[in-house]
């Protein structure tokens, strides 16, 4: 299966494994998407959901992903070439998809990590310091541009056009450093920074006046809130957090230790980005509910509670200041695995320099990322332009996650689980025979073949229109 004489990067340690995935899977998805989505879906309803997506179809795909990874120390596409044996099988089609995936969410992601790049700005110059509720809603619209429909182009256009370009001039400076020398050091070093943040954060929401309607809003299940969009936004939602479905982890997969436990790395990756959405959500609804805010106040949920809650504390402005600042991070380790996609792909399959691969990725991004950055909000400088009834914004997001994750994770679990060879599979998730795991990998073959295909078909039906529920 293996190309001995091909000498690929990879990561030093199981260590440097686990922070390398959770830094993929832990990012904006958490901090931003996760509040905004749970409070604009029914709160607890919609965290059962969630629940049940991680454990039916999150880990086990995600398992998938590992395999197929490092079975072949591969690419998203070429892995599929070398577990077929044929080098035009449809099959690869999935990878293919995986890299437009990845193309969609960061053309709009990095537009939102640009906002996180300005409020951290805004933090380390003072200028949060001391800001009320009636001040955070206009800075937001500043930050997306709001306002400038029909205008000609200004300084208030172009501002979150430069801080796109900030973001992915970082990511691409990481990226060019290489797997150990870029992604696993950022990873192993900021991860743990971001955990202790957010706990900080969630010391002080929870003391406010009022916290105690927002820890019921989070966890209280009101079974009546649970519908089709619901349950989608639930899918969706999985797969963007823990970057299914987009060849990220069949990627990371790829270079992954040959004695890494890939079924407790799926666990592992799946308990802990689970906690820190959770941590996340217990910092910024006790605050909406303590401040009188709406919890369904959509994608600028996280930039007008944060600042709020920090400015109530000790010290505040410098732990606002650090908190933006790994929120930073935490957006940049994600944007690594999106952009390591297409780069593996040139790399591998195109037989470019990963410098020339890395400078093309991100120039590109930037560049059909401005579409998602000018139509943020209906007054943005593109607003007004609509397909399907959705912004470039709304559209990208809801392509990547409601449409092609989805789909991506259903044909990967269909591949592993009826076109590969149940002893292959248990070879590799078992290292070779040295893992005494085979009850856990028939549990995990049961689940990939019967049950994620399920629950993946009847969600892409409704989302495409074919079934309603």
């Amino acid at each position: 299966m293996s190309e001995p004489n091909i000498k690929r990067e990879g990561f030093s340690s199981g260590l440097a494994v686990f922070f390398a995935t959770l830094g993929s899977a832990v990012g904006l998805g958490n901090i931003w998407k996760f509040p905004y989505l749970t409070g604009a879906n029914g709160g607890g309803a919609f965290l059962l959901i969630y629940f049940i997506c991680i454990v039916c179809v999150g880990v086990p795909v995600m398992v998938s992903e590992f395999y197929i990874g490092r079975r072949t120390r591969k690419n998203a596409v070429g892995s599929f070439k070398v577990l077929t044996g044929k080098p035009g099988t449809p099959w690869k089609g999935i990878g293919l998809m995986g890299v437009a995936a990845a193309y969609l969410i960061m053309f709009f992601y990095s537009d939102v990590a640009g906002w996180v790049y300005f409020y951290c700005f805004k933090a380390f110059t003072g200028q949060l310091a001391g800001i009320t509720k009636d001040a955070v809603g206009p800075l937001f619209g500043q930050v997306i541009g709001a306002g400038t429909a029909g205008q000609p182009l200004s300084a208030a256009t172009l501002s979150p056009l430069v801080w796109q370009v900030i973001v992915m001039t970082v990511v691409g400076t990481i990226l060019s450093m290489g797997v150990r020398g870029g992604i696993e050091r950022i990873t192993k070093t900021l991860m743990p920074l971001l955990f202790l943040l957010i706990i900080i954060c969630d010391i002080r929401a929870l003391t406010l006046p009022g916290a105690g309607k927002g820890i019921d809003f989070l966890f209280h299940v009101d079974f009546s809130k649970i519908t089709a969009p619901v349950i989608l936004s639930a899918l969706g939602l999985a797969f963007f957090k823990l970057s299914l479905g987009m060849g990220t982890m069949i990627t990371y997969g790829s270079y992954f230790t040959d004695d890494n436990h890939m079924i407790q790395t799926a666990g592992k990756v799946a308990a802990s980005d689970t906690l820190v959405s959770m941590l996340a959500g217990l910092a910024i609804f006790p605050t909406v509910f303590s401040f009188g805010m709406e919890p369904s106040a959509g994608p600028g949920l996280l930039f007008m509670t944060i600042p709020l809650v920090f400015n109530q504390m000790p010290f505040g402005g410098i732990l606002l200041a650090c908190f933006f600042l790994l929120t930073c991070f935490a957006a940049t380790t994600a944007m690594l695995s999106l952009v390591e996609v297409p780069i593996a792909y040139f790399v591998e399959e195109l037989k470019v320099s990963r410098v020339k691969a890395t400078v093309f990725n991100c120039v590109l991004i930037a560049l059909v990322g401005i579409t998602a950055t000018l139509s943020v909000d209906s007054s943005s400088y593109l607003g007004q332009y609509k397909f399907f009834g959705k912004g470039f914004f709304d559209l990208y997001d809801y392509l990547s996650s409601n449409i092609i994750l989805p789909l991506g994770g259903l044909c990967i679990a269909l591949f592993v689980g009826y076109c590969n060879k149940r002893e292959d599979i248990a070879d590799e998730l078992s290292n070779h025979g040295t893992l005494a795991n085979a009850s856990t990998v028939d549990a995990y073959r049961f689940i990939i073949r019967f049950v994620s295909p399920a629950l993946l078909i009847l969600v892409f039906l409704n989302s495409v229109g074919i079934l309603k529920f």
